[in-house]
């Protein structure tokens, strides 16, 4: 045969292949249509395993039997999604356990942020909520999520993510740990300072605090001068040690508000070398609510430690059209080589396309949680 009759007897074959799955696919309706009648859940993982094994045994080859398989678990995928989709246009599928609101109660709100006054975190908090907010401060991250959580605070502001070092990984952790959720973000500019007592020159400096990362950040100015980096747990406590000891030889790296609130005199702006650099900080609140204008979705989940599992949850967001803007991993404590994934993407709670994708993760992914529309 030449190359044409081989390709006709394809496009014949192919053929039959789109008839067959659309009969296959009419046949599903009626099993959706019989687990709407009976409350049977769309995902029946056993039954799954079962017929991958039938249709593997049917086939000649080990390079068949591999391919078979993904072919069908690919066609049950799509068979689940339209199960899902009917179940959802007959109201079968459930209200998902966050109120939608107009606007957030900020007027008198109580607002709990990590670090001294003057930290990035306090100005972003001053940005969002305006600069009379009534504030509480304290030590760590996860004594702002234990003040929402008891409710000795309305909302929490935590630093997710800077453009430059990457993600805060412990805030990740804490929003699996706590039945906190978030509600907004706000993204300030990072210009990192050099500040000192007044009269400080910079050839009286011995000693450089500050942050770790900020440390990192500004590296390439640090390493023109022959100073001793201590690091400390926030620029904010590092310019409110200098100006406490008062000392010439002492200077911090922090914002420009941390100089203005501890009254030291700022030697040099701009000190960290990445111009762009910002940082992303979340809202949060131990409420499972969601602003009607929200436009982005949190969510983190599990899967199970074998090939192909974590594409199988990411078809949900394709086959219902939603664009995903982040995805990151956190290892899961005592279990190796297993990770929680964590998801950003566009949409609102009250979307049929994002509700029909979050069923579908719900009942194929492991402790699937929301962690927020914003």
């Amino acid at each position: 045969m030449d190359l044409l009759e081989l390709r006709d007897q394809i496009d014949e074959i192919d053929a039959k292949i789109v008839e067959l799955y659309e009969r296959r696919m009419e046949v599903c309706k009626g099993v959706a249509e019989y687990k709407i009648s009976t409350g049977k859940k769309v995902f029946d993982k056993q039954r799954e395993l079962e017929k991958l094994e039938k249709v593997r045994s049917m086939t000649h080859s080990d390079f068949n039997a591999h391919g078979i398989q993904e072919l069908f678990e690919q066609i049950m995928s799509m068979s689940r999604k339209m199960q899902y989709q009917l179940l959802a246009e007959n109201g079968s599928m459930g209200k998902l356990p966050f109120i939608s609101v107009d606007e957030l109660e900020t007027q008198k709100a109580r607002v709990v942020f990590q670090g001294a006054p003057g930290a990035y975190s306090q100005a972003a908090m001053m940005q969002y909520f305006g600069d009379k907010v009534n504030s509480i401060h304290v030590d760590t991250f996860r004594e702002a999520m234990s003040a929402i959580d008891e409710g000795s605070a309305d909302f929490a502001v935590l630093p997710i993510e800077n453009s430059t070092a990457g993600i805060v990984s412990e805030i990740y952790d804490l929003l699996v740990e706590f039945e906190n959720y978030i509600v907004g973000e706000q993204i300030i500019k990072i210009e990192h300072c050099l500040m000192g007592v007044p009269g400080t020159k910079k050839e009286d400096i011995t000693k450089v605090y500050s942050h770790a990362q900020s440390l990192m950040q500004s590296a390439r100015y640090l390493e023109r001068h022959d100073w001793q980096q201590i690091s400390m747990q926030n620029n904010a406590f590092a310019a409110q040690k200098v100006a406490k000891d008062g000392e010439k030889t002492q200077a911090a790296i922090a914002g420009e508000h941390a100089a203005k609130l501890y009254g030291l005199e700022i030697l040099e702006k701009g000190v960290n070398q990445e111009d762009n650099n910002s940082t992303r900080f979340i809202i949060v609140t131990n409420q499972k609510i969601f602003r009607k204008d929200a436009k982005k979705i949190s969510i983190c989940f599990e899967v199970p430690h074998k090939s192909g599992s974590l594409y199988h949850m990411l078809s949900h967001f394709i086959y219902n059209n939603l664009s995903m803007t982040k995805i990151e991993s956190r290892p899961i404590e005592d279990r190796t080589w297993e990770y929680r994934f964590f998801i950003d993407f566009e949409g609102n709670l009250a979307d049929g396309a994002v509700k029909n994708a979050l069923r579908g993760l719900r009942d194929e992914a492991r402790n699937m949680k929301i962690l927020g529309n914003y």
